[in-house]
C-alpha cells in the first residue's frame, strides 16, 4: 500500500511538472534547477551571475528554503525578481509549489528562471520541477567523495560546479578524484571550478547560463 501511495505522489508531481514546463515554454522561459547540500554556495553563485550578467538574459529566481527569507533578500538586493518558497521543514521543492510561484512573476519579462532548491543531496533529486536543466553544486569543504555517496544527483546533472576553490589549499579535497567520480557517473558532463570570492570561473558559469537561456 505504501508503495502505491508513493507512486501516486510521484505521478501527480510529474504531471504538475509537465504543466510548469509547458507554461514556461509557452512564455519562452528556460528553467534551471540548482541542487546541492546546505552551505555549498548556491545563493552566492546566483548573486555573482546576476551582477555579472546585468540583466542579459533577464533572470527570475525561486528560492526554496525550510524557513526565513534571508536568501530571497540577498537576491532582491541584486535587483532580480525573486519569490521565496518556505517548505516549513520540508526537504525539497515540488512542482505544485513552483507552479504557484510562477503566478508571482511577469514571465513575459523573463528569459531564464533559476530555482534554488532546498539544501539536500537526496530528496530534491526525485522531484521534477519542470526544469530544462539541472545543476549540481559541491563545495571543496564537503569532501571529494560526495558524487560517490550521492550518485543520483550527478547522474541527472547537466552541469557540475565545484565551488569555493579558493579554499583548496586549506581543505582535504582531491580535485582529480572528484572529477573521476563525476565523470564515471555522467560521462562528458561539464565541470566548472568556481570561486565566488575571487571570481575564478564566474565567466564560464555566466556563459553556461546564457546558453541555457537561449535554449528555451
Amino acid at each position: 500500500m505504501e508503495v502505491k501511495v508513493v507512486q501516486k505522489v510521484m505521478k501527480v508531481n510529474d504531471e504538475l511538472a509537465q504543466g510548469v514546463r509547458l507554461r514556461l515554454e509557452g512564455a519562452g522561459v528556460a528553467c534551471v534547477n540548482i541542487m546541492s547540500a546546505p552551505g555549498s554556495g548556491k545563493t552566492s553563485l546566483i548573486e555573482v551571475a546576476l551582477r555579472a550578467l546585468q540583466g542579459t538574459p533577464r533572470i527570475g529566481v525561486i528560492e526554496g528554503d525550510p524557513d526565513t527569507t534571508l536568501d530571497a533578500e540577498r537576491i532582491a538586493a541584486c535587483n532580480a525578481p525573486v519569490v521565496q518558497i518556505n517548505t516549513d521543514g520540508g526537504c525539497h521543492l515540488e512542482a505544485n509549489l513552483v507552479g504557484r510561484a510562477l503566478g508571482d512573476f511577469d514571465l513575459a519579462n523573463l528569459d531564464l528562471l533559476l530555482i534554488e532548491n532546498v539544501g539536500n543531496l537526496v530528496c530534491p533529486v526525485g522531484f521534477d520541477l519542470g526544469e530544462n536543466k539541472r545543476v549540481a553544486v559541491v563545495s571543496t569543504t564537503e569532501g571529494h567523495d560526495k558524487p560517490a555517496k550521492y550518485p543520483k544527483l550527478f547522474r541527472s546533472a547537466d552541469l557540475v560546479i565545484l565551488n569555493k576553490i579558493d579554499l583548496l589549499p586549506y581543505v582535504n579535497f582531491d580535485v582529480e578524484i572528484f572529477r573521476g567520480y563525476v565523470l564515471g557517473l555522467r560521462p562528458g558532463v561539464p565541470i566548472l571550478n568556481v570561486s565566488c570570492r575571487t571570481g575564478e570561473g564566474v565567466d564560464a558559469w555566466c556563459s553556461w547560463l546564457r546558453e541555457a537561456a537561449s535554449g528555451a
